[in-house]
Formats: C-alpha cells, structure tokens, sequence
C-alpha cells in the first residue's frame, strides 16, 4: 500500500509540473481542463498496471544444503508494534476532519439557496442574498447581492461570467477534487491541483465573454471593480482578487495552433516514462518441458483424419478386422497426442489391431512347430534335495527360482550361503524341472506360484516386481499366454490392456492370433 501511495503521488507531482511549465500559460483551457481531470486518473491508475513476462526455467531445482550455526537464544519479550494503529488513526481523524469541513461548506450553500428569494432565469436560477458578497456559481444556482441585482447594477459581462461557470458545469470538477482531498487530504498537492482547476475555469469564463463581443479593456475594468479577497464558499466559483493579474496576462495571449500541437504531443513520451518508471514488473516462471508437452494437442486435421480412419475400421466385423501397418501407426500416433476431451468426442479407438511386425521378436502361430525346445528340461531322477547346488550337479538342468524371479547356479550358491534358513524344494514330477529356495517347505509349485508369491500382474496387485524374463516360444499360443500370465506379462491389443484370462480368450477364439513379445513384460496380441 506505502510503495502504491509513492508511485501514485510521484506521477501527481509529475504531471501537475509538466501543467504548469508548458501548458498553463497557453490559451488552450478547454485542453488544460481535461488535462488536469486526467492526470489525477491516470496517477492512480499507472501504479496498478503490470507488465508480465515468462521466463522458461528447467524442471531440475537446485537443492543448496547449508550449515546453520547452533546459538543459544535468550527468551526474548514479544513487543506489540503500535505503529500501524497510531498512523491509522491519525488518517482516520483527518478524513473526519476534512469531511466535516466539505459537508458544513455544503449544507451552508444548500441552505442559503433554501433560506433567500430565487429568481428563475432558465436554465439558471438566482439566488438573492442581502449580503454584501461577491458574485459565485455552484451548478445552476447563481449567488448575486439582491439590491445591486433589483437595480441593475450588476453588468450583464459578470452574469454572463457566472451563467459560463454553470453552463460548463464547472462545479462538477470541483466536487470531484474536493472529494479526493479528503482521502488523500495529507498530501499538499491537491490543494495546489484544485486552486489551478478553479483558475482555469476562470480562463474558460473570461474567453466565453470576450467571445460574446465584451472589449477586453471594458472587461478588465469590471473584473476590478467586482473582484475582492471576501471569503467565498470553497465550493464555489467567485470573481476573485488574487487571480486577476494571470487572469489579465492569459486574456492577451494566443498560442498559434503549431505551438499547440507540439506541447500535446509532449505529453506522450511524459506518460510513457511514467507508465515504464511506476507500473509494476511481473516475472512468471514457466516450466520448460511442461509447456513443451502442452503444446503436443493433437490438431483439427488430425483429428478429422483419426476420426475416418477409425470409423472405417470400427465399420468392420472385429472378427474380419484387419487393419494396414501404416494407418495403425497414424492410428496410435494421433491418439497419443489426443487429450481426455478429444478422446472422449473422438471415435473409439479400433479394438482389434494387428501390431507393426517385430523382425528380432519370436512369434509363435497356432499349428505352427517350433524348433526351440521348450525350457527347463525335467529333472533328473536322482536330484538330492539337501544337498548344496554346486554339490548337486544335476541342479544344472533345472530352473532355480527364488522369490519368484529365476536366478543362476551360482547366485543361488550366494544366496544359501547367506542364508543359512533356507529350504530348497525339489519338484520332479510336476510339469518341468523346478527347485525353489525359501524359508518355508512350499508343498507344491502350483501353490508358491498361485498363492505364496502372486506373479506381478494388475489382478494380484503388486505391478510393484519385476516380471520374470519371457518363457521360450510354445507350440500352443494359448499354452503360451497362460505362461506368460504366470511370469507378470501385461497384454495389450493397440492401446487397450488386457487380463491374462482375457488375452487367453481371444487368443483361443482367434484362428491367426499372434503374440509379441518385443517390448517385454508388454506383450501385443495380433489379429485377435
């Protein structure tokens, strides 16, 4: 609030001496009016405008550690800061005190207007006091000495004078500074400010009767003659002594139309040294990589060109859906670049689509032999269940596993060393050749694979372990996906997931299914 305060007061005090050196002493009054209304908006309003730049920034913070030296704090008492409260209530006493002095000088001119005889003089209304006073004008009601008014001995140029005042409705701007100096009634300058706008609007009233064909030595004479430095209601326009001499110098003075339209233009590089010096400088930090990825929106055309290619092949039986290799790529390119709204006005992405071939990926077709052997080979017979793997040559035929991940002969002769509590369970008859290490008797495989140690998979919860390394190509795709499954393979037809006991359906229900295992533990189904 303090540094807006500055700001503001420091552009008043600009503009107010730019007004008094170059444009105060011209001829161009109906200018300087609106200059000086102008320019207690625009010092309230340069303070308020703020310039905002972006400034990329990398998304890696540096972390700076420093050493806090330990000290030994006495208790200290908490003081109260009365500060604030004092100035406060020094601005509040002096808003009640200036607005007491604005609404007495307003009621005192409401009730002479209530109180004296009114003679209505359309669209002016004069009010006839029996005072001695100087003739004054606030809005339409003109303030005239009754007896020099009912013997005519007032001029018809002083009347004329004050019907300018209330014709131009110079009242308003005196109410509106009025007003202003009582909010800010603890800074001078308005005091200053108001005295130039009442005396421009004097200019004003003095170029109106000299255009109405008054002679300007005739003129002169009466402003003397009816000019005093009687106290008049602040609130009013009078014809006042002290402003005479300036009065008489500007009546003499024609400022030529070149003059006048280069001390206009002064006023531009003035309000764009205030507008850079006193507004406010913003500096917003955006990330880089954030923008870059908000920026990545998939585009009108893209998204016209998705919405027929998926319509064409949603269009076609999911059983008989065969989709080409380059409209898949666009396909899956464009979808990724959709966002959640897009998606969701989009047409669905086409459920069935056979993924781009994989020359290294092994690929295994229904009916199809395979010349891999599959692995492990069963055991031998004459496996020693207590005795160590490297004392137990045979164990090199069979798979090891422990904690559901397959290990090597001399990882596992690692781990029993640095475990002396574990137990090596032996299965020979059950399916292929298999020993698992634990802590506890496992009583099958079937159960430490189904139930003691879930595969990684979205059904058991725990995506949190690492899938097993792919089992070699089986000769029944079905048989395949099942041992997939049991490994943490996660499958997928385009961009849509897939559970094992889904996956293993359409690959049952398929005649040409394929499976790629590429970018293993992902597994994309084909031709489905």
């Amino acid at each position: 609030m303090e540094l807006y305060l500055l700001k503001s007061a420091a552009c008043l005090v600009l503009f107010f001496a730019f007004y008094k050196l170059i444009l105060e002493q011209t001829s161009i009054h109906n200018f300087k009016r609106f200059y000086l209304f102008g320019s207690l908006l625009a010092s309230f309003l340069i303070p308020l405008i703020t310039f905002t730049s972006y400034v990329e920034v990398s998304s890696i913070v540096p972390i700076y550690s420093e050493v806090i030296p330990q000290l030994n704090h006495a208790e200290v008492e908490k003081t109260v800061n009365y500060w604030p409260f004092v100035l406060w209530t020094i601005y509040a006493l002096g808003v009640l005190f200036f607005s007491i002095k604005f609404f007495r000088n307003l009621f005192s001119l409401i009730q002479q207007i209530r109180k004296n005889p009114k003679y209505k003089n359309t669209p002016f209304i004069n009010v006839l006091l029996k005072e001695t006073i100087i003739p004054h004008t606030f809005f339409n009601y003109i303030f005239l000495n009754k007896k020099q008014f009912e013997n005519h001995e007032i001029p018809q140029e002083v009347i004329f004078h004050e019907e300018t005042h209330a014709r131009q409705k110079h009242s308003v701007d005196i109410l509106f500074v009025e007003l202003l100096q009582i909010v800010f009634w603890f800074n001078p300058l308005f005091f200053f400010i108001k005295r130039s706008i009442k005396l421009n609007h004097e200019f004003l009233a003095d170029r109106a009767v000299l255009n109405a064909g008054a002679e300007t030595s005739d003129y002169q004479k009466i402003l003397l003659a009816f000019s005093s430095n009687a106290a008049t209601p602040s609130l009013a326009h009078s014809l006042n002594y002290s402003s005479i001499k300036k009065r008489f110098t500007i009546m003499k003075t024609h400022t030529s139309k070149r003059a006048i339209w280069l001390r206009s233009l002064l006023i531009l590089p003035l309000l764009s040294v205030l507008i850079y010096g006193f507004s406010t400088k913003e500096v917003i930090q955006k990330n880089k990589e954030t923008t870059e990825l908000s920026h990545q929106k998939a585009t009108k055309a893209e998204i016209a060109e998705y919405n027929k290619l998926a319509k064409k092949y949603n269009a076609v039986d999911i059983e008989k859906r065969i989709i080409k290799k380059n409209d898949l790529e666009r396909l899956e390119t464009i979808y990724k670049k959709m966002t959640e709204e897009q998606k969701a006005s989009a047409e669905p992405f086409p459920e069935c689509i056979p993924p781009p071939p994989a020359p290294d990926a092994p690929r295994v077709r229904k009916g199809e032999k395979s010349d891999i052997p599959p692995i492990p080979p069963s055991p031998p017979e004459h496996i020693q269940e207590n005795s160590t793997p490297q004392q137990n040559k045979s164990l090199q035929d069979v798979t090891i596993y422990y904690k559901n991940k397959i290990i090597t002969l001399d990882e596992a002769e690692d781990i029993l060393k640095n475990n002396k509590g574990l137990t090596m369970n032996v299965f020979k008859n059950e399916g292929k050749g298999k020993v698992i290490l634990s802590e506890k008797p496992v009583s099958s495989f079937k159960d430490y694979m189904e139930k003691e140690t879930k595969a990684p998979s979205a059904e058991n919860g725990n995506l949190y372990m690492a899938a097993e390394a792919p089992p070699a190509p089986i000769a029944d795709p079905v048989e395949y996906v099942k041992e997939l499954g049991k490994r943490g393979a996660t499958f997928y037809i385009g961009p849509h997931k897939y559970t094992t006991d889904e996956a293993i359906e359409l690959v049952r229900k398929s005649k040409d299914a394929t499976i790629d295992v590429s970018k293993y533990p992902e597994v994309h189904l084909g031709g489905c």
